[in-house]
C-alpha cells in the first residue's frame, strides 16, 4: 500500500504561471491539475491514454496528461486548454472550433482542441486525411469528426492567407 502522506515537490509553469507543490509521487498530471490546481478544462475520460480527452501540451508537445506523473516533468511548462487565450480573446484553434460547430457535448472537445494546436505545430497538415490521421488518438464519442477537421483546416487557411499577407 502507498504512503499518500510521503510528498515530493513537484515544480512546474502551468499556463505561464510558475507552481510549485508538494504532491505525492503518484499523482498524475492529469490529476494535479483538475483536483489541486483547478484546471478542470482537461477532462479525465478513459484514465488509460486511449481517448485523448486529457491532452494538454508539456513543453509544446502534447501528451496524455493522464499518463505521466507530475513530479516526471521538472521545470515543465505545461499549456491547459485554459491556456491558450491571450488578453481575453479566444486562440484561433478555439473560435474555428466555435465556427465550425465542431462539437457537441463538448466533453472531448478541450483535449481535440490542445491536439489541433501541437498539429499545426508539427507540420502534419498537408492533407484532410493527414490530419485526420494525427488526430486519431482523440475520440469523440458525438462524432463531430468533420467539423473537428473542418476548424483545422479554418486556421490553416487563416495562416496561410495571414503569410500571404505578410509576404506582399
Amino acid at each position: 500500500m502507498t504512503d499518500v502522506s510521503v510528498t515530493s515537490p513537484c515544480r512546474l509553469r502551468i499556463n505561464g504561471e510558475p507552481c510549485t507543490i508538494d504532491i505525492p509521487p503518484s499523482v498524475t498530471l492529469l490529476d494535479l491539475l483538475r483536483e489541486r490546481l483547478d484546471l478542470t478544462g482537461t477532462k479525465k475520460g478513459c484514465d488509460h491514454g486511449q481517448c485523448g480527452a486529457c491532452t494538454v501540451l508539456v513543453n509544446g508537445k502534447r501528451v496524455k496528461s493522464c499518463l505521466i506523473l507530475a513530479v516526471s516533468i521538472p521545470d515543465a511548462e505545461v499549456t491547459t486548454i485554459e491556456g491558450l487565450s491571450r488578453d481575453g480573446q479566444m486562440h484561433p484553434m478555439q473560435q474555428a472550433f466555435l465556427d465550425q460547430d465542431a462539437f457537441q457535448c463538448g466533453y472531448c472537445t478541450p483535449g481535440q482542441i490542445m491536439s489541433a494546436v501541437a498539429l499545426m505545430e508539427e507540420g502534419h497538415v498537408h492533407t484532410r486525411e493527414e490530419i485526420r490521421e494525427f488526430m486519431s488518438g482523440n475520440l469523440c464519442r458525438c462524432g463531430a469528426y468533420n467539423g473537428i477537421l473542418d476548424a483545422i483546416e479554418q486556421v490553416i487557411a487563416q495562416q496561410q492567407q495571414d503569410r500571404a499577407g505578410e509576404a506582399a
